[in-house]
């Protein structure tokens, strides 16, 4: 089977990987640019075992740092910690803090060291009705690429991120998120810390939130919040950060001193959807597919159980050695389609609870709980709530029927009179 993946991030360059293990013909389209920072440097738990499968997990540790778990600071009185191998095994005991270009540069060398073939060239997608087929390689961009002989692959991958070239030229709309954000972020040295290494923290602001995500010589900062909220704290992406950091005494207290190594990046946070993912001989993977949210950090483990899904649907070509037809690849992987679907929907869901403010106020409503007495009917009960909201926040469980319906139950009957308006994101 002949496959092109147009796009080299995470999810190219892993279904690229499993897809050369399987027998598949790939040729990887990439172009050749990395911006200075990408979105997506925290890891959550259920990416580790994906790497362990790619073999790429002591590559990843030799230039990332450990993340043990999550901090949320909501108040100077409401700070929640918690260590994912406190949940294990249900949860994995860890995850990473990765330096994206570095991470998704190393993931597309070990796709090039499998086989796959890469072609340095900025692809286009057209849109065609022949042979069955909805959507094919633009003819300069199948002309980049000798090895496929003048003829368009078997299946057409679209990886291209939020740039979405498949949507574009088949003019498929998305489902859109609530929330129009905007984050700046950066790297700095120099800077204090007041947690466990590796810990990573998210701090409520009086407008918006900001992250901290210690790497192995540097911390990323960053901020996300509404347009209009941005814009009161400067007219540069530069001039907000800084205005950020100083105008919060925590955040100051951990980056005011510390010295920028990096320019200010800035990404849209859009929350959407793909209404359609997959159709006669193409399919979407990773952020092409849809995009959450920074909060939580579910991108990369979207973008790389994306390109296992895809990989495992198309294993039985790769068996027979049959060459797929258009429809026969579609229907192969529309229930990969379902699925991530699904998945996006549920992080949507569960990264909802802490805009709204029901996680936060459920946090608070349970250290109360228990600071009034113990007893062990009551502990038992709190570690069962903890420990499904763990296995949806580490992507171990976030689709799990009844951990989600246990969350909405409590976010409604189990606040005990903590307003979740009073700990909302605006």
């Amino acid at each position: 089977m002949r496959v092109a993946i147009v796009g080299a991030g995470p999810a190219g360059s892993a279904l690229a990987i499993l897809l050369a293990r399987q027998g598949a013909r790939v040729t990887l389209f990439d172009d050749g640019r990395r911006p200075e920072l990408l979105v997506g440097e925290s890891l959550v738990p259920a990416v580790v075992p994906i790497l362990q499968r790619l073999g790429f997990e002591e590559e990843t540790a030799s230039f990332s740092r450990v993340k043990p778990g999550v901090s949320f600071i909501w108040s100077p009185k409401d700070r929640f910690s918690f260590r994912f191998a406190r949940f294990a095994p249900g949860v994995f005991p860890y995850a990473y803090n990765i330096p994206r270009p570095r991470f998704d540069d190393a993931l597309l060398a070990r796709a090039v060291a499998s086989g796959v073939e890469r072609v340095v060239a900025h692809a286009h997608l057209e849109s065609v009705t022949e042979d069955g087929r909805e959507l094919d390689l633009a003819h300069e961009t199948l002309a980049a690429a000798p090895e496929l002989g003048g003829r368009q692959p078997d299946l057409v991958v679209d990886a291209t991120g939020r740039a979405r070239l498949s949507a574009r030229a088949l003019n498929i709309s998305a489902h859109l998120g609530p929330r129009k954000d905007v984050a700046h972020f950066a790297h700095f040295e120099n800077f204090s810390w007041d947690d466990e290494p590796g810990q990573v923290l998210i701090r409520r602001l009086d407008a918006g939130w900001s992250w901290c995500i210690p790497l192995q010589d540097r911390l990323s900062v960053g901020i996300v919040l509404g347009r209009e909220d941005a814009a009161r704290l400067g007219a540069s992406p530069t001039e907000r950060l800084e205005r950020a950091i100083a105008d919060d005494a925590w955040l100051s207290s951990i980056a005011g001193g510390s010295k920028r190594v990096t320019s200010v990046a800035t990404y849209a946070n859009y929350q959407l959807i793909s209404q359609r993912g997959v159709g006669p001989g193409w399919v979407m993977v990773g952020d092409a597919f849809g995009f959450v949210d920074p909060m939580l950090s579910p991108g990369v483990l979207l973008a790389l159980r994306s390109a296992e899904l895809v990989a495992d649907a198309l294993a039985p070509f790769s068996k027979t050695g049959a060459t797929p037809s258009p429809l026969e690849l579609e229907a192969a992987l529309r229930p990969y389609a379902t699925t991530q679907t699904a998945m996006l929907a549920a992080w949507l869901d569960l990264v909802a609870t802490f805009y709204d403010g029901r996680m936060a106020a459920l946090f608070r409503a349970g250290r109360d709980w228990m600071a009034t007495g113990s007893s062990v009917l009551k502990s038992a009960a709190q570690s069962h709530i903890e420990r499904h909201i763990a296995l949806q926040a580490s992507g171990t469980g976030t689709m799990r029927r009844y951990s989600r319906g246990l969350l909405r139950f409590m976010g409604r009957y189990g606040l005990r009179g903590v307003e979740p308006a009073e700990m909302a994101i605006r």
